[in-house]
């Protein structure tokens, strides 16, 4: 069984490559994870091109939503982007803010900061900044953002409660956050969860929906609300590099699902409140 560390470890190895392909080769496979598909298949599937900020360079192809369109951005934020990449969402989420707002991005993976940066120096952003770091322990104080958003991102870390906890800290009181990541419905074949290929490819990390959202509430989340719910198909040539014929059949039969959704939710003003994790609650 993987440890945490062991885990991370893998994802920062496995996006460190990804970092210095484009958008098209990690397009034509699982979240980049190399398992080709015949069919027409992106798991991401989203279309950035109508949103204003938007800059290819930036975009390699790997999120599972539009957190950024939800997230109810406005001139002057400090937004915070959590598994930032190569930048896309932060730099969509700079044209919302303005040259009066702040967008920082946090990421695990030197490769993908270093890449972000040059997008950055290149398109002039003096109010983007891309931190590496670990999102159980961003680096950023507390109560810090309006508005922070995630793509796809949260499914990588094992301690998804940790990253909810540090959401809660750095958001200002009435701060939300709009997120975009992969959940399941049912349980997914152990041949697939336990790969280390799908792992990076998005899938294996993912946990129960009605779990996830659970963790959001515990976490002292206010108004919590899904933006927007969509299924996620993979293709049976893709199944079949980890199932036989049988269990590619079985599990559509199942009803087990894979989705893409995006969540929205509120950290409420701290008058009269009590914090998660501050002894009093």
């Amino acid at each position: 069984m993987e440890t945490q560390d062991n885990v991370k470890e893998m994802v920062k190895q496995k996006y460190s490559e990804i970092a210095l392909q484009d958008k098209e080769t990690n397009a034509s496979s699982c979240c980049g994870s190399g398992c080709c598909s015949t069919d027409v298949y992106n798991i991401m599937s989203e279309d950035y091109n109508k949103l204003e900020g938007y800059n290819p360079d930036a975009d390699l192809g790997l999120g599972c939503g539009l957190p950024t369109q939800f997230a109810k951005i406005k001139k002057g934020d400090v937004v915070i982007d959590l598994g930032s990449g190569a930048g896309n969402d932060a730099f969509i989420a700079r044209h919302e803010t303005g040259d009066t707002g702040k967008v920082i991005g946090i990421d695990f993976t030197p490769a993908m900061i270093e890449r972000a940066r040059n997008n950055a120096e290149v398109k002039g952003f003096n109010n983007v900044e891309f931190r590496q770091g670990d999102i159980e322990n961003i680096p950023v104080t507390a109560n810090a953002a309006d508005v922070i958003v995630s793509n796809c991102v949260l499914n990588l870390v094992p301690n998804k409660d940790g990253v909810f906890k540090e959401i809660f800290r750095v958001l200002k009181p009435d701060g939300h956050f709009s997120i975009s990541d992969i959940v399941l419905v049912g349980e997914l074949p152990a041949n697939i969860k336990n790969t280390a290929e799908m792992y990076a490819g998005c899938v294996a990390g993912a946990i129960q929906k009605d779990e996830y959202l659970q963790l959001i509430e515990a976490n002292g989340f206010k108004n919590i609300t899904i933006q927007k719910d969509k299924a996620i198909i993979i293709p049976d040539d893709i199944l079949s590099n980890y199932l036989s014929s049988e269990q590619v059949a079985s599990f559509k039969q199942s009803g087990t699902g894979i989705r893409s959704i995006t969540v929205y939710a509120e950290k409420p003003s701290q008058t009269n409140s009590c914090t998660p994790g501050g002894g009093c609650c």
